[in-house]
């Protein structure tokens, strides 16, 4: 733990500019939603890394909602459900009730290592390895915490756009 912190100290977070190439690469996972989204975060017991750098997403620097992406609070209203944290044993039920929610089509997407596999917290007894175990996962994006980057290519996957690419800010 206390090597993650003096690496995200030492490189810090900077600020830059993003482009995005028009088009689409691959077949969306869920076509019948078209080009917004609506997501609902689910913390299942993560440490708020993941949480913060998500929180990122709708500053003027990322700005999601430019794509058509959204943050909801209900799960009622939500096409995608972004999972952090390694699902702990307490919050097990409570994700499966909010999958359970979700109107179809519905999406799930692992954010960060812990949701994918557990990440620091795999083996214990208090937590599962990931909320793949828990619940059907479609998308994927590794990293501790994965950067905002990250996270807006893995929501572009669900729709089929491509990746955005990263220009350095002058």
């Amino acid at each position: 733990m206390w090597n993650l912190l003096r690496r995200s100290i030492k490189m810090g977070r900077l600020a830059r500019k993003i482009s995005i190439d028009s088009g689409t690469t691959s077949e969306p996972i869920l076509p019948e939603l078209g080009q917004s989204l609506h997501i609902r975060h689910l913390d299942c017991g993560s440490c708020n890394g993941c949480d913060w750098e998500m929180t990122a997403l709708l500053n003027p620097v990322y700005d999601i909602q430019r794509f058509g992406f959204d943050f909801v609070a209900s799960p009622r209203h939500a096409d995608v459900l972004m999972c952090t944290g390694p699902a702990s044993t307490h919050l097990v039920r409570a994700a499966r009730d909010t999958y359970e929610a979700m109107p179809n089509p519905k999406c799930v997407v692992a954010v960060g290592d812990c949701a994918i596999n557990g990440g620091v917290s795999q083996g214990s007894y208090a937590s599962r390895q990931g909320i793949g175990e828990v619940l059907p996962v479609q998308v994927c994006i590794p990293g501790c915490p994965p950067t905002p980057e990250d996270m807006i290519n893995g929501l572009l996957q669900i729709i089929g756009k491509r990746p955005i690419n990263l220009q350095k800010a002058d």
